[in-house]
């Protein structure tokens, strides 16, 4: 296999990376913009592998996509490339547009003219993957429901309807010119190579700092904790083994409130990196709810535990334990974001 992971620098595409590295029969090529989020550093050691190759490139740069799947004789794309953060898409919502919308449309367009000049049986093979979120369904109540793969979509911020969109272009490639396709819809993410703006890593790396600890609204917002480390496996899955033109929800079913989130966080630097007086639960900060917030998220995974095998293998205990030891003892990786491209300031807020 010849597999093409756009955004391949990113939290979800380096793990992804490191992880089909790890396949001697894999080759990765790594194409990636480097924005803010991007960071060559978070492939580690995958980059010194003979079966891995990164090219700088956007995938809205539609010839560059085609050239590159012709000189690299492609036969799996992974489309991770994406503006993922929901506060900056309030903040700035034409970078979302451009990046999710008309950039997957051109990597369409590049992977169907690239499609059509392979042999039938490579093209009974191929595979264009798009990965999604949950947050495209939009809002559950607190007290019932779990989103399924046919739960109708209603996203609420920039970011959910720019992939939204996404997601029926991709469906589109398959009904109208039958590209074959396959995709998935996962959960909240966490684990080691976070950018520090999301949740988690804003957490760990606040209290490190002595900062408060922000909480949106009363912390009673729910999400479905997944391990990145067991949505790289499901993807692998989802590529290999899924049905062309069917999707996928990936979730740890772990629903947990953000307060619960934040409180278990505190609990373990509580016992790891205890502060001089103290616990971090006393720099909780309760702060204006965000714009058009969610009230909870929830997957149901069913379809893929059942269909193609997988579960995840980390509870959201043991995967929250490792990635703050993760973070503990990798400061030279995120140092430098902190210093240099995001200090923890608060993003999406509506005047």
């Amino acid at each position: 296999m010849k597999v093409l992971v756009t955004g391949g620098a990113g939290f979800i595409g380096s793990a992804v990376v490191r992880h089909l590295v790890s396949r001697p029969s894999v080759n990765v090529i790594n194409v990636d913009k480097l924005t803010y989020a991007g960071n060559l550093a978070s492939v580690g050691s995958a980059s010194e592998r003979p079966n891995y190759k990164f090219y700088q490139a956007d995938i809205c740069d539609e010839q560059a996509m085609l050239d590159m799947m012709h000189a690299e004789k492609i036969t799996h794309i992974m489309h991770l490339a994406a503006e993922s953060h929901v506060d900056r898409s309030i903040d700035g919502p034409a970078a979302f547009i451009e990046t999710n919308i008309v950039g997957t449309f051109r990597l369409l367009n590049a992977a169907l003219c690239y499609w059509r000049t392979l042999a039938p049986e490579m093209q009974a093979a191929f595979r264009f993957h798009h990965i999604s979120t949950d947050e495209v369904f939009g809002d559950l109540p607190f007290d019932s429901g779990v989103f399924t793969e046919e739960t109708p979509y209603n996203p609420s911020s920039p970011y959910s309807a720019s992939k939204a969109a996404s997601d029926h272009l991709v469906r589109a490639w398959f009904e109208t010119y039958k590209l074959p396709v396959v995709l998935s819809n996962c959960s909240n993410n966490y684990g080691p190579f976070h950018f520090p703006e999301k949740l988690i890593p804003l957490v760990i790396l606040n209290a490190l700092h002595e900062k408060p600890l922000p909480v949106y609204g009363k912390g009673a917002n729910i999400r479905d904790w997944l391990y990145v480390e067991d949505h790289a496996r499901a993807l692998e899955c989802v590529l290999t083994k899924g049905k062309t033109g069917e999707s996928y929800n990936i979730g740890g079913r772990a629903e947990r409130t953000n307060l619960q989130v934040v409180e278990a966080i505190c609990a373990i630097l509580d016992r790891k990196r205890p502060r001089g007086q103290g616990s971090y639960r006393d720099l909780i900060h309760f702060v204006t709810d965000r714009p058009g917030h969610d009230r909870r998220y929830a997957i149901d995974p069913t379809k893929i535990e059942s269909e193609l095998g997988w579960s995840a293998e980390e509870t959201f205990e043991t995967g929250l334990e490792k990635t703050i030891d993760w973070y503990l003892a990798n400061e030279a990786w995120w140092r430098p974001i902190r210093d240099k491209a995001y200090a923890g300031e608060r993003l999406g807020q509506v005047a």
